[in-house]
């Protein structure tokens, strides 16, 4: 493990001695702890955005073939509007 030293507003210290205190800890494994959080998160990230990346599905293919099932299911309903509109009866 390597030694850090950090430059922080007196009040931010303050601030980070009571809530180390009030979590059993202390402020130098506190900020340890939160360090390697930031890092997990960034790496999960990094990973999930780069299976999106080299995923071979096309998004663009599946998003045009949901439009195209949609307007096929919709279609019938229109007409049926557009037929009770044009003579008033309700189908």
């Amino acid at each position: 493990m390597k030694n850090v030293t950090i430059t922080v507003e007196d009040s931010v210290l303050e601030w980070a001695r009571v809530e180390a205190a009030r979590r059993g800890t202390s402020v130098s494994r506190m900020l340890g702890d939160f360090m390697a959080e930031m890092q997990r998160r960034e790496d999960s990230y990094e990973r999930a955005y780069l299976a999106w990346r080299t995923d071979e599905r096309s998004w663009q293919a599946e998003s045009a073939s949901v439009s195209k099932s949609m307007a096929r299911s919709a279609s019938p309903k229109r007409a049926g509007v557009q037929k009770e509109l044009k003579t008033g009866v309700a189908q």
